[in-house]
């Protein structure tokens, strides 16, 4: 049993940044069993908006003002959800494609909500992970390079949970695969 628990993590939002733009959805689930999961629509906490992030998305800013948790609200049950499916003594890590764009939002959105973040100060990039296991330029980290080897070609469909549980998938591959290597 690992002394970590991999929580992949996706999110949908309005925009590139987080003081600016709004985070509109969140996905999770347990990477070592991605149909653990959690999901939830955010209500927006800022009105700016790129129409090509709407586009993305799929999501419609009066529908989540009407339907969406409340932010504090949503953030509250992301960290009661960690807290259900991280065993006493195991720490979560936080594992994203892309890590870097999904953690400002996420640690933003807790810090600001509810004053900590349950994932603490680090997140892990598939991404990077990848170029160092496969030993491949920054260039051929892609999810269209590393989906021909872990997902057969799949695209992201972005929703946010299930890009996670696509995103779960190939980082257990790539974790089976490295640790063959190790052997």
């Amino acid at each position: 049993m690992l002394p970590e628990i991999y929580i992949c993590v996706d999110v949908e939002t309005a925009g590139p940044i987080p003081g600016q733009y709004a985070m509109l959805s969140i996905g999770a689930c347990l990477v070592e069993d991605p149909s653990t999961t959690f999901y939830v629509e955010l209500q927006p906490d800022r009105p700016d908006f790129l129409p090509e992030a709407m586009a993305i998305s799929g999501l419609s800013l009066d529908s989540l003002k009407q339907n969406g948790s409340a932010p504090q609200a949503a953030m509250q049950a992301f960290a009661d959800w960690i807290k259900t499916v991280v065993p006493e003594g195991r720490k979560v890590v936080f594992v994203a494609l892309n890590a870097p764009f999904d953690w400002m939002f996420v640690n933003d959105y807790f810090h600001r909500y509810l004053g900590n973040n349950p994932f603490g100060h680090s997140a892990l990039d598939i991404k990077a992970y990848y170029m160092g296991f496969a030993g491949v330029a920054w260039s051929e980290t892609s999810m269209r390079h590393i989906s021909t080897n872990f997902l057969h070609e799949k695209h992201l469909v972005h929703n946010a949970l299930r890009d996670a549980q696509d995103q779960a998938d190939i980082f257990l591959e790539i974790l089976k695969r490295s640790q063959k290597v190790q052997r």
